[in-house]
C-alpha cells in the first residue's frame, strides 16, 4: 500500500496546490498579463501525471497478478507478456513517470518498459524504415487538415449564422467538422508513435505475435504493434461502429477493455457494459457535459448495430450483403461524425442545441434499427 500511496504522491501534490493558495500564488508570479496560461500548463501537467499514475498503477497491478499466476502454475516468466519479478519501489516510478509515457500519452505495459530497457541487441532494432511507415502520410493529414478546417472551420458551429442554414446544410457540415478532428489525432498519434520508435520502445519479433508493417533485420523481423495507437484506414473504413472504435486509440482501448468492460458484473446485457465503459472514458476526458452526451451515445449504436446484425444482416445473400454493408459503413461515419460534435462543442446548450437542428437523428435511427432488428430477429425465430 505504502507503494502506491508514494507513487500517487506527484499527482496528489499537483491536485492539492491546485486548490490552495499555492496554486494561485504560482500563477500570479508566472502569468502573462494578456493571460492565464501557466495555470492552464499546470493544469494539463497535473491531469497528465494523474491520469499517466493511476493507469500505470492499475497495469502493473494486471502485470503481478499475470506474475503469481505463472508461478503458482509452475510456468516459466519469460513468456511473452508475462514479467519476470514484481517491480520495487524504484521501478514503479521510473515506469509510470517515463518521459516516452508522459511526452506521448501512449500506454503500455510494465512488461513493454522492462524488456524496452534490457533489450539484448538495441542496435539491431530498426527504427528509421518504421519510422517513415508512419510519417509518411504526415504531409497529406497536415494539408489536408489545413484546407478542411479553412474551408469548413469547425469554430463555425458556434455562431448563431449557423443555425440560419438549412438542414441539409446543417447535416453536412459535421462530416467535414468530424473529418478534421480525425485527422488532427492522425497526425498526433503518428507524431507520438514515432517518438517511441525512436526511443525503440515497442519494437518485439513479428513472432511474438506481431501485425503489419514489420521490418525485417537480418534474420529477425521486428514490430511496433505493441504501441499502435492508431489505424487510419480501419478507422475511415471499417463496417461497424464496433470496428471502429477497435481502431482508434488502440492503446487506450485495451486498457478500457482489460479494466472497465471485462469487469462488469453482467456479462450479457452488454448495454450496460457499452455504457459503464464509455462513462468511464467520458470521465477521463473531463467533466464537460458534451463528453458524456457524446460517449454515452455509442452504447445505443453498439446494440442498434447488434440488433440489426442479428435480425436482418446475417440472413442475407452474399450480393445483398455486399449493399447493406457500404450503407452500414456510410450510416457508422455518420454516427462518428454526429458524436463527435458533442466531442468538440463539449457544452451541454451547444451539443443539444446542434443535435436538435438535426432533429437527434442519430439517436432517432439508433433507436429505429434496434426496433427493427429486434423484431425481425424475433420474426426469424418464430419462423423456425
Amino acid at each position: 500500500m505504502d507503494i502506491f500511496i508514494l507513487a500517487l504522491f506527484p499527482q496528489i501534490y499537483l491536485l492539492q496546490i491546485s486548490r490552495d493558495n499555492t496554486f494561485d500564488q504560482i500563477c500570479a508570479t508566472f502569468a502573462h498579463p494578456q493571460g492565464s496560461w501557466p495555470k492552464l500548463w499546470l493544469v494539463k501537467v497535473r491531469r497528465v501525471l494523474g491520469l499517466r499514475g493511476t493507469k500505470s498503477l492499475l497495469l502493473i497491478a494486471h502485470d503481478v497478478k499475470e506474475f503469481i499466476q505463472v508461478k503458482e502454475q509452475e510456468v516459466t516468466s519469460n513468456a511473452i507478456g508475462v514479467i519476470p519479478e514484481i517491480p520495487g519501489l524504484p521501478e514503479i516510478l521510473c515506469y509510470s513517470y517515463c518521459y516516452v509515457g508522459l511526452m506521448t500519452g501512449l500506454f503500455y505495459r510494465y512488461r513493454t518498459y522492462h524488456d524496452w530497457l534490457n533489450q539484448p541487441n538495441p542496435s539491431e532494432i530498426p527504427t528509421w524504415k518504421p519510422l517513415l511507415y508512419r510519417l509518411v502520410m504526415m504531409p497529406v493529414f497536415a494539408t489536408t487538415f489545413l484546407g478542411v478546417s479553412y474551408i469548413w472551420p469547425p469554430e463555425f458551429l458556434q455562431n448563431v449564422a449557423f443555425y440560419e442554414k438549412g438542414l441539409y446544410f446543417r447535416l453536412f457540415y459535421m462530416m467535414p467538422v468530424s473529418f478534421v478532428f480525425r485527422v488532427r489525432n492522425y497526425m498526433t498519434w503518428y507524431g507520438a508513435e514515432s517518438a517511441c520508435i525512436t526511443a525503440g520502445l515497442g519494437a518485439y519479433p513479428t513472432w511474438a505475435n506481431s501485425k503489419p508493417a514489420d521490418v525485417e533485420t537480418g534474420c529477425v523481423a521486428y514490430d511496433y504493434e505493441t504501441i499502435r495507437n492508431i489505424d487510419p484506414y480501419g478507422t475511415e473504413f471499417c463496417i461497424k461502429v464496433k470496428d471502429g472504435i477497435h481502431c482508434w486509440n488502440m492503446t487506450v482501448q485495451w486498457w478500457f477493455y482489460q479494466y472497465t468492460y471485462k469487469n462488469v458484473t453482467d456479462k450479457n446485457h452488454f448495454l450496460l457494459r457499452y455504457a459503464w465503459t464509455m462513462a468511464i472514458s467520458a470521465y477521463w476526458h473531463g467533466l464537460r457535459p458534451g463528453y458524456y452526451l457524446s460517449f454515452l451515445t455509442i452504447p445505443l449504436c453498439l446494440v442498434a448495430e447488434e440488433a440489426m446484425e442479428d435480425g436482418l444482416l446475417r440472413n442475407l445473400s452474399p450480393s445483398g450483403r455486399i449493399y447493406a454493408n457500404w450503407t452500414h459503413r456510410l450510416l457508422k461515419m455518420r454516427a462518428y461524425d454526429y458524436v463527435c460534435v458533442g466531442f468538440l462543442l463539449r457544452s451541454f446548450e451547444g451539443t443539444i442545441c446542434y443535435w436538435r437542428s438535426v432533429h437527434y437523428c442519430v439517436h432517432v435511427g439508433a433507436v429505429s434499427f434496434l426496433v427493427v432488428g429486434k423484431v425481425m430477429g424475433a420474426l426469424h425465430e418464430w419462423q423456425r
